[in-house]
């Protein structure tokens, strides 16, 4: 079982049982960031890309991938990071989410890909990890933060592939996905969009026509195909 440690707002002083949550390793196995029992939660007033994930290596293949760092949101207000154990003494690169290995197969034969595991949808950073664990998943390699930040949303990008995440309850409208695509055609990349509230019709009209595939993330962090393209990139993988 997920272990779980007491947490005390600093602001407020209010007591919290909280739980650490558990991802899906590549393996299959559930990954638990270990807890430090002893260790003081601290108020996160802005975040940092850099301190939103920790490494936490898989007990059962002893794959080391990076996962989000546990957060706790208090009634009143504060947003409180978990300390973390770092057991191995080692963490993945700071930009890095997880990667993925497929599995070498028989010359001629192709492994049917294991079902997706999807992350419970609840924050904005939840959507982002979503997303990753399901380019990961599709077979995308070296998923990371893009370089350059798209006018809304948040970007990704993996070896060959440009990909924009928007975690608001606005739908995408023709100007996000009109970025996207220029912004990948600059970077030589495939492209493709993840909405949390869907897309304007303007905008998967334009999508269709440049080819890029639109997903729709729903709560339990499953992307649902939204166009053709999408439908035929979860069928076959990158």
């Amino acid at each position: 079982m997920p272990e779980s440690v007491p947490v005390r707002c600093p602001a407020c002083r209010r007591e919290h049982r909280f739980t650490a949550p558990s991802y899906p390793c590549v393996c299959g196995a559930p990954v638990t960031p270990p807890l430090d029992p002893g260790g003081v939660p601290t108020a996160v007033t802005h975040q940092v890309w850099d301190e939103e994930w920790v490494g936490v290596r898989c007990a059962s293949c002893d794959r080391l991938d990076q996962w989000p760092h546990p957060e706790l949101g208090c009634p009143c207000g504060t947003v409180l990071r978990i300390p973390v154990s770092r057991t191995d003494g080692r963490s993945a690169p700071p930009e890095r989410l997880p990667q993925l290995t497929p599995a070498a197969a028989p010359a001629g034969e192709t492994p049917p890909r294991r079902a997706f595991q999807p992350v419970t949808i609840r924050t904005a950073r939840d959507a982002v990890t979503a997303a990753a664990l399901y380019l990961r998943w599709l077979g995308y390699e070296d998923i990371r933060r893009a370089d350059q930040r798209p006018p809304s949303g948040i970007g990704l990008a993996a070896r060959g592939l440009l990909a924009q995440v928007d975690p608001t309850v606005r739908p995408a409208a023709l100007r996000d996905v009109e970025c996207l695509w220029l912004t990948a055609m600059t970077e030589s990349s495939a492209c493709v969009y993840f909405s949390l509230a869907g897309y304007a019709t303007e905008a998967r009209t334009c999508a269709d026509s440049l080819g890029m595939p639109l997903f729709v993330l729903d709560l339990t962090g499953t992307p649902q195909p939204v166009n053709t393209l999408a439908d035929d990139l979860d069928a076959a993988g990158a």
